[in-house]
C-alpha cells in the first residue's frame, strides 16, 4: 500500500486546489484507484485535508503496434465508416498515432473527416478537434446507453459504425447496434493490464472491507471489477462494505454502471473531471459523520479522527472502531465480547481494554466513555 499521508511525495498543489478550503477532508481516509492521473487526484485531495491511499487497480497499456488495431484499421480504409465513436481521448490519439506509424494516417484522416464523428465526452471532442476533425454530437451524461439511442434513433440500418473501445469490449453496445442494423467495427486502441504491483490493491480491498477508508474514488468501470478481484472471496463483502459505510466515488456513469449493476450507491460529478469529483467527495463525506453530544462537548466521527469541540484528535484504527461502535448506540452497554467484533482481525479481550485507553487519552474528554463494571462500556445517552 502507498499512503500518501505525512506528506509523503507531494506534488506541487494547483491553483485551482489553493483556491478551496483546505482542511473540509481532514480526519478522512480516501483510495485512489486511478493510476495514470493518480498523482493529480492524490492532490487535490490532500489540498483539501485528506489521507490517500494510493492502489491503481490497472495500468494502460498501448498497442500501437497490434495486429488487431492495424487489422481494424484496413478495414476502415477499404469500408470507411459512416459513423465513428470516439471514446477517450488517449484512445484517439493513440490511434491515429499508430496510423501515422504505419503510413496510414493521412488516409484515416480523410475518411474520419467524411464520417459522422460522435465524441463521448470533452476529452473525446478534445481530441477530435486537435486532429483538425469535427465532431457532429457528443451525449450530455457521457454515457454509452445515450450513444446508442442516439444513433438508433438517427438510423444505424445498412450503416458501418467505427467503435474506439474503452480499454475492453462493450459486446452489450455493439449488440445493441448490431441489432438495429448497423456493421460495427471494434478498435481496440489499448488494453487495461494488471498493475504492476499488486500488492497496493489487495491492500486496499482490505481497508475497504474492514471499513477503514471513508470512499474510494473510480476513473474507470474496468477499475471497478479489478478491485472486486482484488478482493477474491471476499468480493461479497466488499460490495456489502460499499452499500454501507464506504463511499463509491465514480467520475461519471459509464464508471459507475457496474457498482450500480451491484446495488452500490454511487456519487458522480455533474461533469466528468477529477476537480468536480474532489467536489463531489467534500460535499458528501461530511453529511455521513455521526455527530452527537457527551458531557457537554460535541464530537463528530470522521474516518480516522475524532472532531472534538472543533478540535481534530486523529485516532489509531482499534480506538476508532471502539468509538464507532458505542456511538451507533448510546447510553447502551456493550460488553468486551462485542466491541472485539469491531476490533481488526486476530485482537482479543485485552485489545479492547487498550483501545478503550487509547480512546480516552486521544479524545481528552473525561466521561465520554463510561466503565460499567462486570458487564463492560458505553457512551452516556
Amino acid at each position: 500500500m502507498t499512503d500518501r499521508s505525512s506528506g509523503a511525495r507531494r506534488a506541487v498543489l494547483t491553483a485551482a486546489a489553493l483556491a478551496e478550503p483546505a482542511a473540509t477532508l481532514s480526519g478522512y481516509t480516501v483510495g485512489v484507484t486511478a493510476d495514470r492521473r493518480k498523482d493529480e487526484l492524490a492532490t487535490l485531495l490532500e489540498a483539501r485535508g485528506a489521507r490517500v491511499v494510493l492502489a491503481p487497480a490497472l495500468r494502460i497499456v498501448p498497442i500501437s503496434d497490434d495486429a488487431e488495431l492495424r487489422a481494424a484499421t484496413r478495414a476502415c480504409l477499404d469500408t470507411p465508416p459512416d459513423i465513428v465513436l470516439v471514446n477517450t481521448g488517449i484512445g484517439m490519439r493513440g490511434w491515429l498515432e499508430a496510423a501515422d506509424n504505419w503510413g496510414l494516417g493521412d488516409p484515416l484522416r480523410a475518411v474520419l473527416s467524411r464520417a459522422y464523428l460522435v465524441a463521448r465526452g470533452p476529452k473525446a471532442r478534445a481530441a477530435v478537434r486537435a486532429a483538425g476533425l469535427r465532431d457532429q454530437w457528443s451525449p450530455e451524461g457521457e454515457g454509452y446507453e445515450e450513444v446508442v439511442e442516439h444513433l438508433t434513433t438517427r438510423g444505424v440500418a445498412g450503416l458501418t459504425v467505427a467503435m474506439q473501445l474503452h480499454g475492453e469490449s462493450q459486446p452489450e453496445y455493439t449488440e445493441a447496434l448490431e441489432s438495429a442494423g448497423a456493421r460495427v467495427i471494434e478498435l481496440p486502441v489499448y488494453r487495461w493490464a494488471p498493475p504492476t504491483d499488486p500488492a497496493p490493491l489487495h491492500r486496499l480491498a482490505d481497508l475497504i472491507m474492514g471499513r477503514l477508508v471513508d470512499a474510494v474514488t473510480f476513473t474507470s468501470a474496468a477499475a471497478v471489477q479489478a478491485v472486486l478481484r482484488a478482493a477474491g472471496p471476499g468480493a461479497d463483502t466488499l460490495l456489502e462494505a460499499l452499500r454501507d459505510d464506504v463511499l463509491a466515488a465514480c467520475v461519471g456513469p459509464v464508471t459507475s454502471a457496474p457498482l450500480r449493476r451491484q446495488g452500490v450507491p454511487v456519487v458522480t460529478p455533474g461533469r466528468a473531471r477529477l476537480s468536480a469529483l474532489v467536489r463531489t467527495i467534500v460535499d458528501e463525506l461530511p453529511k455521513r459523520a455521526v455527530t452527537f453530544q457527551v458531557s457537554g462537548h460535541e464530537i463528530t466521527l470522521r474516518g480516522h479522527a475524532a472532531v472534538v469541540d472543533g478540535e481534530l484528535r486523529p485516532l489509531a484504527p482499534a480506538p476508532m472502531a471502539v468509538l464507532r461502535a458505542l456511538a451507533r448506540s448510546p447510553g447502551r452497554v456493550l460488553s468486551r465480547a462485542a466491541l472485539l467484533q469491531a476490533l481488526p482481525r486476530g485482537a482479543d479481550e485485552h485489545a479492547v481494554e487498550m483501545a478503550v485507553a487509547r480512546l480516552r487519552a486521544g479524545l481528552a474528554v473525561p466521561g465520554v466513555v463510561q466503565t460499567v463494571v462486570k458487564r463492560g462500556y458505553r457512551i452516556p445517552a
